[in-house]
């Protein structure tokens, strides 16, 4: 008889989108003259860029002629994108990066999952709470928690509380931990991380041989030139980091589907005998076997970011959301919610009011103002109370999902 990955059966009740979708149809159901907006899901909405656009259609009848057509590209990415990402993705901001340490892939929510291939099950794991869910569950499934309590903290894990008492920012465990999960510009509260703080997380991980896995998803939207957008901007996060980067948020590759992770050859770490290996080595291994590569025509898109005329364009879209985070922060502070996050990061992080949790406030503006946003609680215990407003959306959405907040939800 065939049996089942028991580990699927500690995750709880699904995970969090859908069931925030489950809920939103349920009311869309009951009340189908209900104009709702949707602030919940970090999914863009506007279009792909010219540059991006013009690139994936020139490639498209390259893939109608024999001279030209492409079939299997290399698994790692074609040389041309790697080169230009190292150059000014990483080499220009200073950090040492070579084109040849970045694999490109089809979304770094995949690789944040895949990379745990290639680590063993007896490493002491660190999450943030609240933490992207990502990490959480695709622990659980690979096997290296126990089950969960009544707060959803599954055994096995170290959580890191993140709230306004640390500014958002996870502190230097006291404990020694082996895999952590970091993410800044932060996803779900809009923190950001300076170069001091990732500096500590950087001594703390050199010195006790841990990995950091660095989710930059999000880094396009850092405008205060003091941030750090990589965290290979540190010294030493060559040799205790690997970074996951994408085009989801800063080109509008939702849909189209092209990341990308930085695996330093300086990276090793230990066997069952003692030994030192290199994870190059293994995570190029592990998507030669198990992966066979983004599309060339995606590809090309993702290259045109690159270009003059690309980086004009995704600086407009970027922001074109900053802007609409902006409202979103004011337009709520002025109703008297206190909000944080949402300066040089897409989410905006509200507290929730008059005790509420956040599944009741999350309740509460859906029946109400027909607003959909995202309970902190699933996010992690320590979400519980607060609630993630994307900036994902148009100006018009924004602006009418606000003024309806505003005139209607009383704190």
């Amino acid at each position: 008889m065939a049996t089942i990955n028991d580990n699927y059966l500690k995750l709880k009740a699904g995970y969090l989108f859908p069931e925030i979708a489950r809920r939103v149809n349920s009311f869309a159901q009951a009340n189908p003259d209900a104009k709702i907006i949707r602030l919940g899901i970090g999914d863009v909405t506007e279009p792909l860029p010219e540059a991006c656009r013009t690139a994936m259609i020139k490639a498209v009848e390259e893939m109608g002629d024999r001279t030209s057509f492409k079939g299997y590209g290399p698994e790692q990415g074609y040389a041309w994108l790697r080169e230009k990402i190292a150059a000014q993705d990483f080499q220009a901001r200073g950090a040492d990066i070579d084109a040849s340490e970045i694999f490109i892939s089809d979304g770094s929510k995949c690789d944040s999952g895949n990379i745990l291939d290639i680590f063993g099950q007896n490493n002491i794991i660190a999450v943030t709470d609240p933490v992207y869910p990502v990490y959480v569950d695709t622990n659980v499934m690979a096997g290296n928690t126990g089950a969960a309590n009544d707060k959803g903290e599954f055994a096995g894990l170290v959580y890191l509380p993140i709230s306004a008492k640390n500014n958002f920012t996870a502190e230097i465990p006291s404990q020694k931990v082996d895999l952590i999960y970091l993410c800044f510009p932060n996803n779900p509260t809009g923190a950001t991380a300076t170069k001091e703080h990732l500096t500590a997380w950087v001594d703390y991980a050199r010195a006790n041989n841990s990995i950091i896995f660095f989710d930059a998803a999000y880094e396009a939207y850092i405008t205060d030139p003091t941030i750090p957008h990589s965290i290979y901007e540190i010294p030493g996060a060559r040799e205790c980091a690997i970074e996951f980067r994408s085009f989801s948020k800063n080109a509008g590759f939702t849909g189209t589907r092209c990341a990308l992770t930085v695996v330093p050859k300086t990276l090793t770490a230990k066997a069952a005998d003692g030994s030192d290996v290199e994870l190059w080595k293994l995570w190029n291994r592990r998507q030669s076997t198990k992966f066979n590569g983004v599309s060339y025509i995606v590809q090309r898109g993702a290259e045109a970011v690159y270009s003059q005329s690309g980086q004009g364009q995704i600086q407009a879209l970027v922001s074109f959301y900053l802007e609409n985070a902006q409202i979103i922060r004011q337009q709520l502070s002025a109703a008297g919610l206190v909000v944080y996050g949402g300066v040089n990061a897409p989410y905006v992080w509200v507290k929730t009011p008059d005790n509420l949790s956040s599944w009741e406030f999350f309740d509460k503006l859906l029946h109400i103002v027909n607003v959909v946003g995202t309970p902190g609680s699933g996010f992690g215990a320590a979400g519980e109370g607060y609630f993630r407003i994307s900036a994902f959306n148009s100006r018009e959405n924004v602006e009418e999902a606000m003024r309806r907040i505003t005139e209607k939800i009383k704190v």
